[in-house]
């Protein structure tokens, strides 16, 4: 079977479960395979994913193969698969850019990035990388506020003749811009900011599409986020948080029954505790009024570990992607960034985003 050659930019928690992942489908039967959506699209399994480049700027990774990388601090995400067969590239020095907030510096060296003293590649350095492993697709997984560095990589995949699926609240696939020009160069884009399998961005979504069904008045909602990863780590720096608390009250804003006010609104994520590693807590409040007026509020606890509960996501964004180009689509895929990202082009109900992707793999629907 055909492989789908990927290059992932920032070998992380989230890289780590993906990579994870791959391996750990590859031994299990496809009648026990509990936690994917599909065991198959088109004709790729979860085995059939390789991954062929990777780049970091972190001492402990670069230089190192990728089996290896994906479990170097600060990484912290649960193992659940030890065992990393096929491909094994190394790991090499990727350019920094705005994908290194300072602040990370005050903190302990499990925690934080520990820059690598490798010379950055440039432009032409990082496309003919691309090029030289046969690059499908190229994943981006840089930290959130990297604005910068996620224009770069996607420019060099526009040169380079691969396919981006965008995972962070940077806006490519939803920027009419950048959107036409992977139309030109027939390449496939899907994003921004990947909405987990069962995270809070969806479950918030579900219950408040669930008021406006019921006929309950959403008057004030919140949701706040915790953990311990570097990607909280990360986003202390509020100045990096702009796009992502766009992406995220935008993901719920989009299913009210009418807009709420921006005082009445508050989606975090809210802050960093150590000790909880990759695990993600969420808090949800939502105040409304049901019959005759009468108040109700809902509070809800989520706890889940916040990079396998991407990986869910991405390993089929990666082979919508592939069917994609051996279709001869290119540009935005509609129906993958409605069900997988927060911040499409054009937001849908979860549920019609649903049947739109299964019309999609099952090619019923072009796009």
């Amino acid at each position: 079977m055909e492989k789908i050659r990927i290059a992932i930019v920032g070998v992380g928690n989230c890289a780590s479960a993906l990579i994870q992942g791959i391996n750990y489908y590859r031994r299990r039967d496809p009648k026990d395979a509990i936690g994917l959506m599909h065991w198959q699209i088109g004709p790729y399994t979860p085995d059939s994913i390789e991954v062929v480049l990777a780049f970091d700027i972190d001492k402990r990774k670069v230089n190192r193969p990728l089996s290896e990388a994906i479990f170097a601090k600060p990484n912290c995400t649960k193992v659940f698969c030890d065992k990393i067969e096929g491909t094994d590239p190394k790991v090499l020095m990727g350019r920094i850019l705005d994908g290194y907030s300072s602040h990370m510096e005050e903190y302990h060296e499990d925690s934080r990035f520990v820059l690598a003293d490798h010379p950055e590649p440039d432009f032409k350095g990082v496309v003919n990388a691309i090029k030289k492993a046969k690059v499908d697709i190229l994943l981006n997984y840089l930290p959130v506020g990297a604005e910068e560095a996620t224009k770069f990589y996607a420019e060099c995949a526009l040169e380079a003749g691969a396919g981006f699926i965008n995972n962070i609240p940077v806006f490519i696939a939803s920027n009419p811009e950048w959107a036409n020009r992977f139309k030109e160069k027939g390449l496939p884009v899907i994003g921004d900011d990947i909405k987990s399998q069962i995270g809070a961005t969806i479950t918030h979504r579900v219950l408040v599409d669930l008021f406006k069904k019921r006929g309950v008045k959403l008057d004030r909602t919140y949701q706040l986020n915790f953990g311990g990863n570097t990607d909280f780590l990360n986003m202390l720096n509020r100045s990096r948080l702009r796009s992502k608390k766009i992406s995220k009250t935008e993901a719920v804003q989009s299913v009210t029954a009418s807009k709420l006010e921006g005082e009445n609104i508050h989606i975090g994520p809210s802050d960093y505790v150590p000790w909880q590693r990759d695990n993600k807590i969420c808090y949800l409040r939502m105040e409304g009024r049901i019959f005759g007026d009468v108040e109700i509020n809902l509070e809800l606890r989520l706890s889940v570990e916040d990079s396998p509960n991407s990986a869910g996501i991405v390993i089929d964004a990666i082979r919508c992607a592939k069917i994609a180009m051996d279709r001869g689509i290119s540009g935005v895929l509609y129906s993958p960034s409605a069900y997988f990202m927060k911040h499409p082009p054009k937001q849908y109900p979860d549920d019609e985003a649903y049947r739109m992707i299964e019309e999609f793999i099952s090619g019923k629907r072009a796009n």
